[in-house]
């Protein structure tokens, strides 16, 4: 993370609904939104990073697209960032 481009609480919350709402496209959507978005948008990640993370997420069992929402949600904002990141992530789909 970059320190000059540290983003609030509110920006990221308001980043994690709107990427909890948007869906389509499976996981390889919901990267490609967060790497848009978080890296060449916001620069709140380096695409290094971002890329170490998925690897790391690929390898574990599970989805690789919440893994990876939940890892930047803590690396942005530790456990709080974690917690909504997570949350956020799969709580529209559930409500649909």
């Amino acid at each position: 993370m970059n320190n000059q481009d540290e983003p609030s609480f509110i920006d990221a919350l308001k980043f994690w609904i709107k990427l909890g709402w948007i869906s389509f496209g499976g996981t390889a959507g919901h990267i490609a939104l967060m790497h848009d978005y978080l890296v060449d948008k916001r620069k709140w990640i380096s695409s290094s990073r971002l890329f170490h993370a998925l690897s790391i997420c690929m390898l574990l069992p599970g989805p690789e697209a919440q893994q990876l929402a939940i890892y930047i949600g803590r690396l942005l904002h530790e456990k709080k960032g974690r917690l909504i990141a997570g949350i956020l992530f799969v709580l529209a789909a559930t409500l649909i």
